[in-house]
This record gives C-alpha cells, sequence and structure tokens, in this order.
C-alpha cells in the first residue's frame, strides 16, 4: 500500500473523531435562552392555561414573586434513551473506523485496537449522566397594550430552547420582532 495514503487516512479519521467528540460533549449542553411571546389574552386567562401546561409537562411552582410578576417553574428533565444508545453506536463507529486506521498503520500489534470498541459505552453513560437535570423556567407577564380589539399579554420567559418552541406551538404565542 502507498505511504502516503494510511497516514493522511489517519488524519482525517483523527480530524473525524475529534468532531465526534465535540457532538456528543455538546449532546448534553444547556440550551437555556430568553425569549418575549406575545398573546391576545389578558393574563388572568392566559396564566391558568400556562400552568396547566408546565403541569402536563411534569414542572411544578417553585417560587412566585408577586412584585415582579413572575413565576419560577421547575421540573427534571430525563434524558432520552434514543439519544444515549444513539450516541453509543455513533461511538462505537468512530472506534472501529480509528481501529482499522491503527491497525493498518501498526501491523505488528494486530486488532489489539479493536478493543477501543469498549470505550464507546462511555458515550452513552457520559450523556445520560449529564443531560438528567432540574430545569427552572422562569416566565414573566405584563400588559402589553390595550385597545378595541382586547389587549395584549408580553409574556417574558427563560427556558429550554426545545420548551419555549413547543409552549410556543401549544399556546398559539407570537414571537415579539
Amino acid at each position: 500500500m502507498d505511504t502516503a495514503i494510511v497516514p493522511s487516512t489517519l488524519l482525517l479519521t483523527l480530524l473525524l473523531s475529534v468532531g465526534l467528540f465535540f457532538f456528543i460533549r455538546a449532546s448534553s449542553k444547556d440550551r437555556t435562552t430568553t425569549a418575549e411571546l406575545l398573546s391576545t389574552e389578558d393574563e388572568a386567562t392566559l396564566m391558568p392555561k400556562v400552568k396547566d401546561y408546565f403541569r402536563l409537562r411534569s414542572y411544578q411552582v417553585a417560587g412566585i414573586d408577586r412584585e415582579k410578576n413572575q413565576v419560577v417553574f421547575e421540573g427534571f428533565v430525563q434524558p432520552s434513551w434514543f439519544l444515549a444508545v444513539f450516541l453509543t453506536l455513533l461511538a462505537s463507529a468512530g472506534m472501529v473506523c480509528l481501529a482499522l486506521v491503527l491497525s493498518l498503520l501498526f501491523p505488528n500489534v494486530g486488532n489489539l485496537f479493536l478493543a477501543l470498541v469498549l470505550l464507546s459505552p462511555l458515550s452513552g453513560v457520559f450523556y445520560w449522566k449529564t443531560s438528567g437535570r432540574v430545569e427552572k423556567v422562569w416566565l414573566q407577564m405584563e400588559e402589553a397594550s390595550r385597545d378595541e380589539s382586547g389587549s395584549l399579554t408580553r409574556i417574558t420567559i427563560i427556558a429550554h430552547r426545545d420548551e419555549l418552541i413547543e409552549l410556543q406551538r401549544a399556546l398559539q404565542l407570537k414571537s415579539v420582532e
């Protein structure tokens, strides 16, 4: 085999391994963001709907600040079995590729590099341990404007990005732009 092929393949495989490492690490990254949403319903009508929404999503009220008109919800976010298995499979495929290239580069060692595949379940364990956590949602409501068609309620919310998208979809809220 050409002497330049195997080292260049090793370099590319190592670069892909670095990308895989950062992908696995990012799988449990905190994605808390702030959003401002508008509703055509008044606060008295909207707040029970928001409380029911979060109760159905296994959140409980953790605190209420009446002066700021702010509510804090708290709930445990379960890690995904699918994602844990998927990350383990990705890591095992990456380790197999790295092991094959290393066994070509160092033929004296043989297939001993295939033992690297035994490290792949660590990616699923890492995801499982770091992504299962207690999440908080901060919600503040205020009257935005009042006109002849009714009142607008402005909701300022700090929560996980996916939770914001789902809340906006479930309660038909508009983004403030």
